[in-house]
């Protein structure tokens, strides 16, 4: 089994460690190829990052899904499904964004979930994807802990205690019994989080390889999945 994950900002080392995070999730079988686009800006952060972030996003799936192939699914590593939808028309592979994944997984694993994410510009978006999905009666509160995406990779202790303090007002304030980490840079602080904490910490990066790897080997394609609208 092959898959593609695309960081849809240019900022190599984040891409480097989602790969890193995707390949602890997989299965040992499974050959993960991680890419980002050469052009765009380094971090998303909010609604206007995004729509910078499409023109390489699409690019750089058009020329390995569309043109060169032989992928069996296609990850969308950013919290904010930057432009998962748009994809999830045009693929003839399964594509699945780390936020949608990380939701259907904390719904599984508990009751109701609160999202931890970077800075407050991104809460609208993950609100508004959460009540689309049809999730917002299962989401307590989507919490931003004051962290700049990047700090997640070159700041990372301050920016490690600010998720995890951020997380312990969630379980302590919003009634949550599961924390869905809400940015592809915060993959490897779900297993310490799991332990300290004592509830389900879903990283969507490590969730959406394993729907990938279930939809791939149940023979779901986009269209299948009643992805095609």
């Amino acid at each position: 089994m092959r898959l593609l994950i695309i960081n849809p900002n240019t900022t190599a080392a984040m891409t480097e460690s989602v790969a890193a995070a995707a390949r602890l999730a997989a299965r040992p079988e499974t050959e993960i190829v991680a890419l980002n686009p050469s052009d765009g800006p380094p971090s998303i952060q909010g609604p206007e990052d995004g729509a910078a972030a499409l023109p390489g996003l699409f690019a750089l799936f058009e020329a390995e899904v569309m043109e060169k192939g032989g992928y069996d699914g296609l990850i969308i590593a950013c919290f904010d499904d930057t432009g998962l939808l748009e994809l999830k028309d045009k693929s003839p592979v399964p594509v699945i964004g780390i936020g949608e994944a990380g939701y259907h997984a904390a719904m599984l694993a508990g009751r109701k979930f609160s999202v931890v994410t970077t800075l407050a510009v991104s809460v609208p978006v993950l609100e508004e994807n959460i009540a689309r999905y049809g999730f917002a009666s299962r989401c307590a509160k989507v919490r931003a802990a004051g962290v700049p995406v990047l700090d997640l990779e070159f700041a990372r202790d301050a920016a490690e205690k600010k998720v995890v303090d951020e997380a312990a007002r969630a379980i302590a304030e919003d009634g949550c019994d599961a924390i869905v980490l809400g940015c592809a840079g915060m993959a490897d602080l779900a297993r310490d989080m799991r332990v300290r904490f004592g509830i389900p910490v879903v990283d969507g990066v490590a969730a959406a390889v394993t729907l990938a790897e279930a939809m791939a080997s149940a023979g779901l394609s986009a269209a299948d999945a009643g992805a095609k609208r």
